[in-house]
């Protein structure tokens, strides 16, 4: 992966933005370079339908999702788990109220309900006012999800998440994950 980012547009091989992590404490997280160098200086933090910041390269990590396995670095360092709360942009997190507050006493993870949902993200915020899209009609809902998981933390949960994000990735199923009834309280 590192080799193809770096013979189609350079270095750096790794996008590194803050995220509100465990307790709210920020972290970067590793993620493969998937758009122009500098392209938070260029565009906001949403990536829009057909963004013309996202690479070739980037493009296709992006359909595949190879782009988050960087991810494993932040597994490695004790900053993400496999399952949890995706981590959101500080100035997100830094707004967080009531019920939301309970997001951050999770460690984040590479894959939730939320990131299940919103695979292909673009596409639900579309090409123009990516950053007013997601903050109007995307945002609560990844927070109710957000929360859904805190709230039912569990081997169960975290077991049905993992199984039914290979099969999103693979099939590209965007409601996989609606089967699952959380009989635990």
């Amino acid at each position: 992966i590192a080799v193809a980012i770096v013979a189609d547009t350079g270095f750096p091989v790794f996008y590194r933005p803050l995220r509100g992590g465990y307790r709210g404490k920020p972290f970067c997280i590793y993620k493969f370079r998937t758009m122009v160098q500098d392209a938070d200086k260029i565009g906001g933090g949403t990536t829009a339908l057909n963004d013309s910041r996202v690479t070739r390269v980037g493009a296709i990590l992006r359909k595949t999702k190879l782009d988050e396995t960087a991810n494993l670095i932040n597994i490695l360092l004790g900053t993400m788990s496999f399952i949890g709360p995706r981590p959101e942009l500080l100035k997100y997190t830094e707004q967080y109220q009531g019920r939301e507050k309970e997001i951050l006493m999770v460690r984040p993870g590479v894959t939730d309900f939320s990131s299940m949902e919103f695979i292909s993200l673009d596409e639900v915020v579309g090409p123009e006012n990516a950053d007013e899209m997601y903050e109007k009609h995307v945002l609560k809902r990844k927070n109710q999800l957000r929360i859904r998981y805190a709230e039912h933390v569990s081997f169960r949960t975290d077991a049905f998440i993992f199984m039914a994000t290979v099969w999103k990735v693979l099939k590209r199923q965007p409601q996989a994950w609606r089967g699952y009834k959380n009989n635990s309280n």
